[in-house]
């Protein structure tokens, strides 16, 4: 491929914004200590936004129906070669990905790229622009950041962010809730949603047409769903060469994905997949992230170097449960391949980047 990279496929042409700023909501921080008593759970009617304190604005669905208190068990960590992981059924949930203060910063990074990526849109989809959004799921909601942005841009909207960990603010939009739970368990929505949104969900999810089915049954007739994900690292004039380090942590990353039963690889199915399960009007659109500044073009030089902060910042993340628990590997083992990783995507001799996969589609009205 030449130093130059085209916009977004169909429907239309998306060139990636060099201009704009973040949302107003971009500091991540841990969870606040908490005692031995349960985290009060009333909605916080509150305009401002304060991540110092992530826990009272944070509950537990059990089965989607009944709420609980958070209660200290789940902010006891568990600990894995420096890093924590969720403890929320984590004997049912092995998701390979920390929650730590560094991985929430970078998530919080990662959502600026998106929305460089996409002319500074939350979403794609028409969500909205024929039904009123009563009813809006966050699934994998993160840090929260989404959610909160969103809440904010539709007062109109009751917004429920779902995830594993307890990362999200307590002080939100009066109209946003958190909760904690496993989406690959059952739904049982007492109310349909008329937006479901997931992101950044590729390698978390072991049965993407079960869980594209619970969204499908949880949506309100005309109500909407959107994906965006990233897809197989690639280039266009073999400058990646296989037998490189970057080249070879793609492939074995994959593979142990595989073994994980959660698939990096899942992206490029979901349009077939969310047509499967009866969506209609499912459009698919393409951007292109390059793995650092090497585009000659100024505006994938610029989302390139987002990207690059965001694979440093996310490199151990992605790859250390998975290589020690799939490949025996040790952690020394880990850090000194990471490092001539990071050669590579340093280096702009290397013109790779990642196909990132939007696909959004309608429940019919009538189905």
């Amino acid at each position: 491929m030449s130093s130059q990279l085209t916009g977004a496929s169909t429907p239309a042409d998306r060139s990636i914004a060099t201009t704009g700023t973040p949302g107003e909501y971009t500091q991540a921080t841990t969870p606040a200590p908490i005692d031995s008593q349960p985290v009060n759970v009333e909605f916080l009617e509150q305009d401002g936004f304060d991540d110092n304190d992530r826990d009272s604005a944070v509950s537990v669905k059990s089965g989607w129906s009944d709420t609980t208190s958070l209660d200290s068990s789940v902010y006891k960590y568990r600990e894995q070669n420096g890093r924590t992981y969720h403890s929320f059924k984590a004997d049912e949930v092995d998701y390979f990905m920390p929650n730590d203060e560094r991985e929430l910063d970078r998530l919080n990074l990662q959502h600026y790229l998106f929305l460089q990526c996409q002319d500074n849109k939350l979403y794609l989809s028409p969500a909205g622009k024929t039904n009123k959004l009563r009813r809006v799921l966050d699934a994998g909601t993160g840090t929260g950041i989404w959610a909160v942005e969103f809440g904010d841009q539709h007062p109109e909207a009751s917004v429920v962010g779902v995830d594993l960990s307890p990362s999200q603010p307590s002080y939100v939009p009066p109209n946003v809730q958190f909760y904690i739970d496993n989406l690959e368990d059952e739904w049982t929505y007492s109310q349909p949603f008329d937006f479901v949104y997931l992101r950044a969900m590729v390698g978390s999810i072991r049965n993407w047409p079960r869980l594209f089915k619970q969204a499908y049954d949880s949506l309100a007739p005309g109500g909407w769903i959107e994906i965006a994900d990233p897809y197989l690292i690639t280039s266009d004039d073999n400058t990646l060469p296989e037998d490189s380090p970057f080249g070879k942590w793609n492939r074995i990353l994959i593979e142990a994905s595989e073994r994980n039963g959660t698939s990096m690889m899942a992206a490029a199915n979901y349009k077939n997949w969310l047509i499967e399960q009866g969506f209609v009007d499912v459009v698919q659109v393409e951007y292109k992230w390059p793995i650092n500044h090497w585009p000659k073009d100024p505006k994938y030089k610029s989302i390139g170097a987002l990207v690059l902060q965001n694979m440093l910042d996310g490199l151990e993340a992605l790859s250390l449960m998975l290589l020690t628990k799939q490949f025996n590997w040790t952690v020394a083992e880990v850090d000194a391949f990471l490092t001539d990783v990071k050669k590579d995507l340093r280096d702009t001799r290397i013109h790779a980047y990642w196909p990132v996969y939007v696909v959004y589609g309608r429940k019919p009205e009538r189905s």
